[in-house]
């Protein structure tokens, strides 16, 4: 469930020394620098919310949970600004993340959509959703396939509103997953590893499921 992300190839700090065996001596490492939100990653409330918890703040058992997943890729197709609604939602119980554009990954121009003007048309979540899974549902935390929370008709104005809920509840969420068609609707668990650099502003995640 787990995309590629950015990262630069440093230098090597340290190298295999020759020896009589093939296996060489000593051992091999290298330093490596990246962005901490592209590719699969997760965004703690800090990211938005001035004081906050960062990314090191995520307890366990946050980490492992039961996953539904919610496919809309049919509305998407038919409507790419398609927003998810509560009505959607209902219909396939505790929803966890859903399933919207992995497949034009990692084209960004292929993942914006934009216009001849400018505009991105993408999908997006929607605040009543956000509410009915956060305030009613009680869920942990929701993850996409898109670059955003917010759909794209919303980011070309600079509005993440629809993030800045999430992280305001003090919840978390997961961007640019992949593969989540290969889960079943329910029945899994989803597991989130990454890891915690103290008072980081997210990290990129390796995301997998355990199916029934």
């Amino acid at each position: 469930m787990a995309g590629v992300f950015l990262m630069k190839r440093g230098k090597q700090i340290i190298g295999m020394r020759s020896a009589p065996t093939p296996m060489g001596a000593g051992f091999f490492s290298e330093v490596f620098t990246h962005v901490g939100q592209w590719g699969t990653h997760v965004d703690p409330p800090a990211h938005f919310i001035k004081g906050l918890r960062t990314v090191d703040q995520i307890d366990l058992k946050e980490m492992i949970l039961p996953l539904a997943v919610i496919d809309v890729h049919g509305e998407a197709e038919k409507n790419p600004e398609y927003t998810l609604t509560v009505e959607r939602l209902q219909k396939n119980g505790k929803a966890i993340t859903d399933k919207f554009k992995s497949k034009r990954w990692p084209d960004a121009a292929k993942m914006e959509n934009k216009d001849a003007k400018g505009t991105a048309h993408y999908p997006g979540w929607s605040l009543p959703a956000l509410k009915f899974l956060y305030e009613d549902r009680k869920i942990t935390l929701s993850g996409h396939e898109k670059t955003d929370t917010d759909p794209g008709t919303a980011t070309t104005k600079d509005d993440y509103s629809l993030e800045t809920y999430i992280l305001s509840t003090n919840h978390y969420q997961i961007e640019l997953l992949t593969n989540l068609d290969q889960a079943p609707e329910s029945g899994a668990l989803v597991v989130v590893s990454f890891p915690k650099p103290k008072g980081g502003s997210g990290f990129p995640a390796r995301v997998f499921a355990i199916l029934p």
